[in-house]
């Protein structure tokens, strides 16, 4: 289950407004859509065809521009034989490189890794049974197609749930959990787009500037998920334009259908002004940050109010919004090049144990093979 930080009446502070004109593009499952059988790690459930498998005149069941010859990753369910494509970042524990295996935590796999070729991106290919995310953010958006599985979330007050053939889709900044919907857990392919890139896709497609963002959690498009998908497929086999294609055609895709404008929703506490004021705070004294008696006695107000203006502003209160904020800080050290023990003095952790511990909780793999994965690029 979730920590004990994710609970459910915290609140996402953010407000949004769906398109106007928008439609639900999902309409009936496209051919070659996935029915039941064992998760293998070059066949999803969603639909999309194995790499080197042939396909029908029109690539009918596929994705448009991934196929072909050979395969980055071959092998069986219990991943020997396969090639790990270039950047990845392993979890501890997983020798195979290929997500699946057995049940409980031995049967767990993730393979983190920002691919080369698409700038502003990056990929998570993961099986999860018994992993708990804490609840966190993200500064840039989540697109995140199950293939196998269920995988549960508390989004905002809501704890949604989202299968095969769904896309579980978070806004940056929002702040989330994610453990495992169902006894055998869930395995997911997600995209970390800029949010940015996002924009600029969105200026493109729907001509909708400023603060763009999606109106659900959770979307049922058994085709925008073999998209993400796809521009896993095309990542992997090192095809940069496939990716890139298909990267923006889901995003328009899902933009047209449950896009909108994000507004941030005017202050409605008392202490609103004194859980910013609390936020920069920590935020400056993040390695060193004061207790909440002595926070609050800054801001002349008591502890207990600034805790309820604090979680009410900003979805959790003061020591996980902290412990995310160094997580966000320690990730930034490590894409310049920090090592792992380095970073994780430098953000306020206790010692480089302390940082796998929650570094992993929200990214998904550990500092070090994160990091690893960068310096493959």
């Amino acid at each position: 289950m979730a920590s004990s930080d994710a609970q459910n009446g915290d609140e996402d502070r953010t407000s949004v407004t769906p398109q106007p004109g928008s439609r639900d593009a999902s309409g009936s499952a496209p051919p070659g859509t996935g029915g039941p059988g064992p998760w293998r790690p070059t066949a999803d459930r969603t639909g999309v065809r194995p790499r080197g498998e042939a396909g029908a005149a029109g690539g009918r069941g596929g994705v448009p521009g991934v196929g072909g010859a050979g395969a980055a990753v071959r092998g069986g369910g219990d991943g020997r034989g396969a090639v790990r494509p270039r950047g990845h970042a392993v979890a501890e524990g997983d020798r195979s490189g290929a997500p699946g295996g057995g049940p409980g935590r031995a049967g767990e796999r993730a393979r983190y890794w920002q691919p080369v070729g698409l700038p502003g991106v990056d990929l998570l290919h993961a099986h999860y049974v018994r992993k708990s995310f804490s609840r966190h953010t993200h500064e840039s958006f989540v697109f995140a197609a199950i293939t196998e599985g269920v995988e549960a979330f508390h989004y905002g007050s809501d704890l949604v749930q989202a299968g095969p053939g769904q896309i579980a889709l978070v806004n940056p900044d929002t702040p989330h959990t994610g453990h495992a919907g169902v006894p055998e857990g869930w395995t997911y392919r997600t995209i970390y787009p800029d949010a940015e890139l996002i924009r600029a896709i969105a200026d493109d497609t729907i001509a909708l500037r400023g603060g763009v963002g999606f109106t659900t959690p959770v979307v049922d498009d058994p085709y925008a998920a073999q998209l993400v998908v796809g521009v896993h497929r095309a990542a992997e086999e090192g095809n940069a334009l496939a990716a890139d294609s298909l990267l923006r055609l889901v995003t328009a895709r899902m933009l047209r259908s449950h896009g909108g404008r994000i507004t941030p929703l005017a202050p409605r506490a008392a202490g609103a002004r004194d859980a910013a004021r609390a936020r920069a705070l920590l935020e400056e004294r993040m390695a060193e940050p004061p207790t909440l008696e002595r926070l609050a006695a800054e801001l002349g107000t008591s502890p207990f109010a600034l805790l309820r203006a604090f979680r009410a502003a900003y979805g959790m209160p003061p020591h996980t919004w902290l412990t995310d904020a160094r997580v966000r800080r320690a990730r930034r050290l490590l894409d310049a090049g920090t090592p792992p023990a380095e970073a994780a003095v430098t953000v306020g952790f206790t010692d480089q144990s302390h940082l796998n511990r929650h570094f992993t909780r929200s990214i998904g793999v550990p500092p070090g093979a994160y990091q690893r994965a960068r310096k493959a690029r």
